[in-house]
């Protein structure tokens, strides 16, 4: 079953990571929240679930704005050819539904089924914006508190430059490459 708000809360409360939510009403697409995201401070994100063609399952969380080409990112991941996951697949791992789609859901997969790729361009101003595991809400944290969740469910992120663009790819940041931060 599921964490649901409260315990993503009570996770989040036992890490030392502050957070803020605001209520609001269902959005389903980046364009729909845009009256919202305006009132609140920080970086907005957009999450995609995706699964390679060998099966293999990653979440990726970049900034509302970051252009995404997905026919290019396999390249950068070493993984097989990208496309969108199935609403059932991502139920079953992440435990949330299309439209609520969050880097908080990492702490539904318990197997460790996913790989969390994250913009670098999202974690360059705080606060981070995600749902908390359903669409009407929003849940602000610090980005380096993003990184310490994502490491705390078992899912360390892949960070990934999409602006630095070098012959089209985007760019892979290392752990010792603050620069891209």
């Amino acid at each position: 079953m599921p964490i649901d708000r409260s315990e993503l809360f009570a996770f989040l409360d036992n890490l030392g990571i502050a957070h803020k939510t605001t209520e609001h009403r269902p959005v389903f697409t980046v364009e729909e929240g845009a009256d919202i995201k305006a009132s609140l401070p920080g970086s907005h994100s957009k999450n995609l679930f995706l699964k390679d063609k060998k099966g293999k399952l990653f979440l990726l969380s970049a900034l509302d704005q970051t252009q995404i080409r997905l026919n290019q990112l396999h390249k950068v991941l070493g993984c097989a050819r990208l496309s969108f996951g199935k609403a059932e697949l991502m139920e079953e791992v992440l435990g949330v539904t299309p439209g609520s789609v969050t880097a908080f859901a990492l702490l539904n997969d318990t197997k460790n089924q996913i790989s969390f790729v994250l913009d670098a361009a999202l974690l360059r101003k705080n606060p981070v914006n995600f749902h908390p595991l359903k669409n009407d809400a929003t849940t602000a944290i610090k980005a380096k508190d993003l990184l310490r969740f994502a490491e705390a469910t078992g899912h360390p992120a892949t960070i990934v430059d999409f602006a630095a663009d070098k012959d089209g790819l985007p760019t892979l940041v290392l752990p010792d490459d603050p620069g891209h931060l």
